[in-house]
């Protein structure tokens, strides 16, 4: 019957699939989309977290505010040392995203779906806040999308219902709009639309870089080589010195 129901509904010229793989790449793309990260910075202002700060004071809780790129008292963007002059003060969607794209981390799990959302920040809250709150706005955009495209399709085979005097292709809407009536049922009730959360985003209690130890180890290996291209410059030199008072 279910299958039935699809091909009737194709023909019909609407989509009852709603696979959870399907929508769950479409919730992924949407998540990496420019608009959508657009949107999210503006609704939760991340704009000066992204774009006005120098570091982030542990015993303060507080941002530290870069004063020549944004005025905290009076809420004013500074336009950046050496910029164009028709480039706004204020940064550009596209730098937004750019900024939080940077920070962001998606990994999903070919073998079993599992999909990882984190972001890096130097505050430990806020990535915290930024993970918790990215999770439920995809799974509330997606819900809303869903929704909306099935009372569309609901709409429409009312209205084909109207249209038609034929009984057998009456009880073909009926068995439509049941069917669709059921999915927006389960829509609306459901919080977690795509998204269902396993493991719920903590305030990191380690910092996840810079790796200091990686550091050490980078700079002695380059401290040493510098060293060893030293004494090799002067040696060289002082051969050539030597040659010269000799000849």
């Amino acid at each position: 019957m279910a299958g039935q129901l699809g091909g009737l509904a194709s023909l019909a010229g609407v989509n009852l699939d709603s696979g959870g793989g399907s929508e769950t790449q479409i919730a992924l793309a949407t998540l990496k989309s420019r608009q959508f990260i657009s949107e999210f910075v503006h609704a939760n202002a991340l704009e000066v977290p992204l774009m006005a700060t120098t570091g982030w004071d542990q015993d303060t809780g507080e941002w530290q505010i870069d004063p020549e790129r944004y005025n905290p008292e009076t809420k004013i963007w500074l336009k950046p040392e050496g910029a164009r002059e028709n480039k706004p003060a204020a940064p550009t969607d596209w730098e937004l995203y750019k900024a939080f794209s940077d920070l962001l981390a998606i990994n999903e799990q070919k073998d079993n779906g599992l999909v990882t959302i984190s972001f890096e920040s130097e505050s430990p809250i806020l990535a915290k806040r930024v993970t918790e709150k990215l999770v439920a706005a995809i799974n509330a955009r997606m819900k809303a999308d869903k929704l909306q495209e099935t009372n569309t399709n609901i709409a429409y085979l009312r209205q084909q219902l109207e249209n038609t005097n034929l009984t057998q292709m009456q009880n073909v809407f009926y068995q439509l709009i049941e069917e669709q009536t059921k999915s927006l049922m389960l829509a609306e009730v459901q919080d977690e639309f795509v998204f269902k959360t396993v493991d719920p985003a903590i305030v990191p209690e380690e910092k996840a870089g810079p790796k200091r130890a990686l550091i050490c180890v980078l700079a002695t290996l380059l401290g040493g080589m510098l060293a060893v291209a030293i004494v090799l410059v002067r040696f060289a030199f002082r051969k050539d010195e030597d040659e010269s008072l000799g000849s």
